[in-house]
């Protein structure tokens, strides 16, 4: 039998340049970037961009729909398999099957019926319920390091047709005038530098109905849920999308850091990479947790996008997901 994986966390410092991956919206023709203020290891107040972990959240989910779809072993439901953001709520049949059920029934079937609700949560809003299914990965948010991110805006213009069609003269007399009828004046951001990311995902709960503490689904379909959702975490600091991508696509330089997993019941630790010695302080709680929970929790840094593949790489295929055991 395989090794089984109760938790697994990653805390890593990701080199991106030129991205804009979360914008707030606009004000007038200047697109504004995200900031967010923050206390550094010093304990002073910083304010440095950020990418929202909703956006990596959606990333990471985005992911796990293309490989799900390609599984037919990999149940989703009716809204899912669109890639509606209501998801389960979308899916008729199942509100209908579910509408006498009660709320433990009812998150047994979900738990049949969707690998995606399963693993990213959901709240069940239709047929007058609302009932919770907590998600099984957790992001924090993506965090500028202080000191090593900056974001500058740059000047675009967008000329219409018609304008090459005037002559230099009517130009003149429109400039004169103050006109700039026929284009379109905008600002754009880029960030660029090094980011604090904290992921956590709890693989002991895929499957698991958190009402009657029993797990809805086999053994053998846990695993194949473990492994899509492995590969999808893989893929979201692979490839981020988000805002802008079609000509700013973010420029992946590194990813280095840790990679914490567990095989009992404690938590796989994290330290944020706001700290500058975050990857000393993750060993230091493992050596400490080796006093309390013997064996319970291995590390495994990486230097590179490379490594972290080969890492996330082999555990999807020496690991199976924990099983909680409350009989």
């Amino acid at each position: 039998m395989a090794n089984q994986l109760y938790s697994l966390s990653i805390s890593a410092r990701a080199t991106i340049d030129m991205h804009s991956l979360n914008n707030e919206g606009g004000e007038g023709n200047q697109i504004q970037t995200r900031m967010v203020n923050i206390v550094d290891e010093e304990g002073k107040l910083q304010n440095v961009n950020a990418i929202s972990g909703d956006m990596f959240k959606h990333i990471q989910a985005e992911h796990l729909f293309k490989i799900a779809r390609e599984a037919p072993a990999l149940p989703l439901c009716a809204g899912c398999r669109e890639f509606n953001a209501n998801r389960i709520n979308a899916d008729g049949s199942f509100i209908e099957r579910t509408k006498e059920m009660s709320d433990a029934q009812t998150i047994s079937e979900l738990l049949h019926t969707c690998t995606i609700d399963d693993i990213e949560g959901i709240l069940i809003t239709e047929g007058k319920r609302s009932l919770p299914r907590k998600s099984v990965i957790e992001f924090g948010w993506v965090v500028g390091v202080p000191g090593s991110v900056e974001t500058d805006s740059y000047f675009h213009v967008k000329y219409a047709p018609s304008e090459r069609s005037k002559t230099s003269e009517s130009r003149k007399a429109e400039e004169d005038a103050g006109s700039n009828l026929g284009q379109a004046i905008f600002h754009r951001p880029a960030s660029s530098g090094i980011y604090a990311a904290v992921a956590h995902v709890e693989l002991s709960r895929i499957g698991f109905n958190d009402i009657t503490q029993e797990y809805a689904i086999s053994d053998e379909q846990r695993n194949l849920r473990a492994r899509a959702l492995m590969e999808s975490l893989l893929y979201t600091f692979m490839q981020p999308a988000g805002a802008m991508r079609s000509s700013q696509a973010p420029h992946i330089v590194n990813v280095e850091g840790v990679v914490s997993i567990s095989t009992g019941a404690v938590p796989a630790p994290t330290v944020s990479p706001l700290k500058t010695d975050y990857v000393r302080e993750i060993q230091k709680t493992q050596e400490a947790l080796e006093r309390i929970a013997p064996g319970k929790v291995m590390l495994a840094d990486f230097q590179s996008i490379g490594g972290l593949t080969e890492i996330i790489g082999a555990l999807m295929q020496d690991y199976a997901p924990y099983r909680l055991q409350y009989q």
